[in-house]
């Protein structure tokens, strides 16, 4: 099925997290019509799955909350969820863009009362906690979805299952006959927001991940701790089930490395030190240790504080090393560290009850139907367009923290908005 959609002048945002968010809001709080895309079924991006922020250690509602209220309080936004761009034509304030919108399963009238997911006894796993666990085949995707709406699975589409979901609902949101649009929108700029991926923690082989259960990464790490995550917040070894309490966290896993990714991540390494206070705080009586193997620990501006205090603490302790290999002790399915301490240089063989890798941030562009104008850095991080009528924002322009990426975006939503008006201005003088 496809719609064509006159939306003129109207700024296009891909990508509907924290910086995907922010360029929406900002241009539609400056009076601009907004299409927002996101192809998850829901906003908020890898910013919705952090236990929470550092420094300050507060929550994603902190900062997602409020945006959400301006988000539901602007008509001048409109959000599509499930959806990925398929190709961008034209130039600078003349874009014509096509978008498919693939089937939720569950249309507008659902009010989001778990009737449905009662209903069904399927399970897939579960994508918000990087696959730890599992949640049923219908699902509220977390807490803070928005829109507040449910999805069925489509690999129950066609099955008892996904009609024991529709007879369920008391309102007739289960639409089981769903189809992909395509949609064509007429827009003036266009915003990429598309984020960030970690990198494939498999692909560096000395460390293991995949092979031992007890080497996780750290997304995977901040969903441990996370009350609303997999363990109810308890920081437990995916070998037994058991307490983690003498933790390693290794820096720069896959970053700064010909090998893997060239550039560093900056972001890494504030994220373990916020991570160490996870094992502080889940510990409060005390028995449980971090350590940090580190090349350079990065902390500027006001985060050299959060950093001192981190490195003050008896119970954490820093390792200037590059580990070398990770092996197993068969017998308790403790990773062992292997390398050099430069500080001193002497051999270490190191055991520890679970291994989190501070894996590095890559552009989120698998499966990106890109514009061939796009102009991207060595690591594929977007730079702009030659028409100069794109842009990039937050993470999928450079590697940048949540407070970074908003900075960014605001900047983004500007250019979008002098590009509408320039070509507004030109309309005009030549009509």
């Amino acid at each position: 099925m496809s719609e064509s959609v006159a939306s003129s002048p109207t700024l296009l945002v891909v990508g509907g997290g924290i910086s995907g968010m922010t360029a929406s809001l900002e241009a539609a709080e400056a009076g601009r019509q907004v299409i927002l895309v996101e192809r998850s079924p829901t906003l908020g991006g890898r910013t919705a799955l952090l236990y929470r922020y550092f420094p300050k250690m507060c929550h994603p509602t902190c900062g997602l909350e409020i945006n959400l209220r301006r988000l539901r309080a602007n008509r001048n936004v409109r959000v599509l969820t499930m959806a990925e761009v398929s190709a961008v034509s034209g130039s600078a304030g003349n874009y014509t863009v096509s978008v498919v919108q693939h089937p939720r399963y569950v249309n507008e009238r659902c009010t989001a009362c778990g009737d449905c997911a009662r209903a069904v006894s399927a399970k897939i796993r579960n994508p918000y906690n990087y696959g730890l666990d599992e949640i049923g085949a219908a699902y509220l995707p977390h807490v803070m979805a928005y829109p507040p709406r449910y999805v069925i699975d489509p690999s129950i589409i066609s099955t008892p299952e996904a009609e024991k979901a529709r007879q369920a609902c008391p309102v007739g949101a289960v639409d089981l006959e769903m189809t992909a649009q395509t949609l064509t929108l007429s827009v003036g700029s266009v915003i990429w927001a598309t984020g960030w991926k970690p990198y494939d923690a498999a692909r560096i082989q000395p460390y293991g991940y995949g092979r031992f259960k007890n080497v996780i990464t750290s997304l995977e790490f901040e969903r441990l701790a996370d009350p609303a995550g997999p363990t109810g917040g308890r920081l437990l070894r995916p070998s037994d089930g058991e307490p983690a309490k003498n933790i390693a966290f290794i820096q720069c896993a896959g970053s700064r490395d010909e090998n893997h990714l060239r550039h560093c991540s900056r972001t890494c390494c504030m994220a373990t030190l916020k991570q160490t206070r996870y094992v502080r705080e889940a510990y409060a009586e005390g028995g449980a240790r971090s350590t940090v193997y580190y090349i350079d620990i990065r902390a500027i501006d006001r985060l050299e504080d959060f950093s001192a205090m981190v490195h003050a603490d008896p119970d954490v302790a820093f390792v200037k090393s590059k580990v070398a290999r990770i092996a197993l002790n068969e017998a308790n399915g403790n990773p062992v560290l292997h390398g050099v301490d430069t500080e001193g240089y002497h051999r270490y063989a190191t055991e520890h009850d679970l291994v989190v890798l501070a894996v590095g941030m890559q552009p989120e562009t698998d499966g990106l139907q890109l514009p061939d104008d796009i102009v991207r850095d060595s690591s594929g991080f977007i730079e702009g367009s030659l028409s100069g009528g794109q842009f990039a924002a937050g993470a999928a322009a450079s590697p940048l923290d949540v407070n970074r990426s908003v900075q960014s975006a605001t900047a983004a939503a500007l250019r979008g908005i002098q590009v509408i008006h320039r070509a507004e201005r030109s309309e005009a003088s030549h009509g």
